[in-house]
């Protein structure tokens, strides 16, 4: 009997992935949740940031993109620039997407990853299950990996908590629970930003503090943007398009160039159809950065320094950290300690090779994992076209 492949994860690059391998005639199994990140972690009523043309995901063959599924499910085609996509038409496309390609998806959980002896590896599920794998793809998304600065860490001496008094973005789904309430939302990208507006219009009094060289920024519509650059699913520019078709030699670039790209290129920015629905509604206070944070009386206060140089104290009954999410191996405690004590890592993200293959032979990563080996449009959806097709065909050459 030929050993299966195992795909951890089945969010949009978890699901690409395992159908690119079945389409190869791989055996593949799949653990997961569909969508559950974008379900679970994501605000209701939170609309994309990536156009229509940057939020398909990638299949072998033709019949499955976003356009495809709006014309199964009767609604509205979804397929300019300008059309805006909800978070909930989103979750059930990719639910659409697994239930046509993937019906056999075992809705479990891995609790384990270690390798065998001969060659391979083995697999625990929380079902009790033991089972040998020839490859391993990790494609667990942003679980585990959102990011707390430690300047916050005072006033959330448990860790971040929807309850408490610091939480992380990605804990909240219903942020009506802030009505009448004064937020603050640390940030300046979209997540903080649609956050923040979000939470207005639920009824809470919001500021959003912006730190450092982060400003609140809104991007051009697409009506707005300059003809002569070439297109890119994130817009027209040089550097998005060279980053978005041709990330082959990325991983290349000193560790130090590739860290900063991932951060800076495509960084803090609100959609330009957000504009209208923050100006006026929410406070900004940019500053120099965040000095520390406590929670005296269960109400967190923020000490500040400003671009002035002065130190100022901001007090809310929240603080929601809109702060992104970091990769880090230490934090997939699936992964066996000796599998990650091999894994050669740069900044707590895995070294990657040609096909997504990490430095332990059959097991790769994909998705957000991937972005410092592959550049920033890992980060996004479209990043499936790219990566799923590459991987697959690696893995079928090395352990076919």
């Amino acid at each position: 009997m030929i050993e299966p492949v195992a795909v951890i994860g089945a969010g949009p690059f978890g699901l690409s992935t395992a159908a690119h391998l079945r389409g190869r005639g791989i055996p593949v199994r799949v653990f997961g949740d569909p969508m559950v990140s974008w379900r679970d972690h994501m605000p209701a009523g939170m609309i994309l940031k990536s156009t229509p043309a940057a939020s398909s995901i990638d299949a072998p063959q033709p019949g499955h993109t976003l356009a495809d599924y709006c014309d199964a499910a009767g609604v509205r085609r979804l397929v300019t620039d300008e059309d805006l996509i909800s978070v909930e038409t989103f979750i059930a496309y990719g639910e659409w997407f697994q239930q046509k390609l993937l019906p056999d998806l075992e809705r479990v959980r891995v609790v384990s990853v270690d390798r065998r002896t001969g060659g391979g590896f083995e697999l625990k599920l929380d079902s009790g299950e033991l089972f040998a794998a020839r490859a391993v793809v990790v494609a667990t998304g942003l679980s585990g990996l959102a990011h707390l600065p430690v300047e916050l860490a005072g006033a959330a001496v448990d860790g971040p908590s929807a309850t408490g008094p610091v939480s992380h973005s990605s804990q909240h789904h219903d942020l009506t629970r802030f009505a009448g309430k004064e937020l603050i939302v640390v940030g300046a990208g979209q997540s903080a930003l649609e956050t923040a507006a979000l939470a207005a219009e639920a009824g809470a009094q919001v500021q959003v503090v912006s730190r450092g060289r982060s400003r609140v920024a809104f991007g051009a519509p697409p009506w707005s943007q300059p003809r002569l650059r070439p297109e890119s699913p994130f817009g027209r520019a040089w550097s998005l398009w060279a980053l978005s078709y041709y990330p082959h030699p990325y991983r290349y670039f000193p560790a130090q160039v590739r860290h900063y790209l991932v951060r800076r290129v495509l960084g803090p920015l609100g959609a330009w159809w957000l504009r209208d629905r923050f100006q006026d509604k929410v406070r900004v206070e940019e500053v120099e950065s965040v000095l520390g944070a406590d929670a005296p009386d269960g109400a967190p206060v923020l000490t500040v320094r400003t671009h002035a140089g002065a130190t100022r104290q901001l007090a809310a009954d929240h603080v929601i950290a809109a702060t992104g999410y970091r990769v880090d191996i230490a934090a997939m405690d699936f992964l066996g300690h000796e599998l990650r004590t091999r894994l050669a890592v740069s900044r707590g993200a895995p070294k990657l090779g040609a096909g997504y293959v990490s430095s332990v032979p059959g097991l790769y990563f994909t998705g957000l994992p991937a972005a410092a080996s592959y550049g920033p449009v890992m980060r996004f959806v479209c990043g499936t076209e790219f990566a799923s097709g590459r991987l697959s065909k690696h893995l079928a050459a090395a352990h076919g």
